[in-house]
């Protein structure tokens, strides 16, 4: 796919998952510049994706087919779960990643806390209230749906915290901002890290 091709030497992975209510293509790099290119029918899901992927600086291409005759749910988890695992295999060995962010994010009145450990042991706590269950068609528990899934695949520990806000829009869009800072600073390279972050002697 284009995206993966730009950068031979650079952090990034492609995965085509296919299932009886989904089809899916995804190219993540961790290493690009904020381009993205998306071709699903979840729109809010591809505003909220454009976020993470401007503000961590990373490449991505998605195109989904998926259920959404039923509803948005098995679209929006597999593309979690695609997202993961191509951020899993992009990094690889980890050798010389902080692996550690704690990132706050503003949106007017909203405040989004995301607390990222790429630690090769999945766990994921969610502290989140919206004032309404849905933004446009959108169901807000598929925020949850996404990022845990996300989290389990990529196996990194992932805290999110909505401290408050009062539009539900602002308040989801300050939370993969956030993700994307955090992502990014965690998964950066530092020049002081001799092979990996742990006192184990592997990630």
């Amino acid at each position: 796919m284009p995206v993966a091709d730009q950068q031979q030497a650079a952090r990034s992975a492609q995965i085509a998952r296919k299932t009886n209510e989904t089809d899916i293509q995804l190219a993540f790099n961790v290493d690009g510049t904020g381009i993205s290119e998306f071709e699903t029918d979840v729109p809010f899901l591809n505003h909220m994706l454009d976020l993470f992927t401007k503000h961590g600086h990373f490449d991505l291409q998605v195109k989904a087919n998926g259920d959404i005759d039923i509803d948005d749910h098995h679209t929006v988890e597999d593309i979690g779960i695609c997202l993961g695992q191509t951020l899993r295999e992009a990094l690889g060995d980890k050798k010389g990643i902080k692996r550690y962010a704690n990132v706050f994010i503003p949106m007017d009145e909203a405040l989004a806390q995301v607390v990222i450990d790429v630690s090769n042991r999945p766990h994921f706590e969610y502290r989140a209230q919206y004032p309404s269950a849905q933004v446009g068609s959108f169901s807000t528990e598929m925020v949850h749906e996404f990022l845990w899934k996300f989290a389990l695949e990529a196996r990194i520990t992932l805290h999110v915290i909505v401290h408050y806000g009062q539009n539900t829009h602002h308040m989801i869009e300050a939370v993969f901002k956030a993700l994307g800072r955090a992502v990014d600073e965690a998964t950066s390279i530092d020049p002081r890290v001799k092979g990996v972050p742990s006192t184990k002697g592997v990630l």
